[in-house]
């Protein structure tokens, strides 16, 4: 067994397509269009990863009520500092660094075109 996939809607799929492919380095790597049923469907995944990152884009649809109930995906990386720079230079709604009680600061926040938050962690 493994994990498969997060699906995440979005109310402007190119919009959030250029998101994750600037902020992370996404790559699509299928795209299902199903016009009769009024909704798309773009896979992304990272370099060498094989999880992937389900963008669901319902026709006509507002935006989306998060609730209370989502919390986040997290995605690691070897130089945290850099990618928040990169992050906060190119005007993402980001966090500062912050740690765990007691500890070093090991993770930040991002929010994508949608509101949903990315917890962006140090790679052990």
């Amino acid at each position: 067994m493994r994990m498969a996939h997060t699906c995440v809607r979005v109310k402007d799929l190119e919009n959030s397509v250029e998101f994750y492919e600037t902020a992370f380095g996404f790559q699509e790597t299928n795209r299902k269009d199903f016009p009769e049923n009024e909704f798309t469907i773009v896979y992304m995944s990272l370099p060498n990863d094989d999880y992937e990152l389900e963008l669901t884009y319902n026709y006509d649809h507002g935006a989306y009520d998060l609730g209370d109930g989502y919390g986040h995906i997290a995605i690691a990386t070897e130089d945290l500092q850099a990618l928040h720079d990169k992050h906060a230079g190119e005007g993402f709604d980001v966090t500062e660094l912050k740690g765990l009680p007691g500890t070093a600061p090991s993770y930040y926040f991002v929010k994508d075109p949608d509101g949903y938050k990315i917890e962006v962690i140090k790679e052990d």
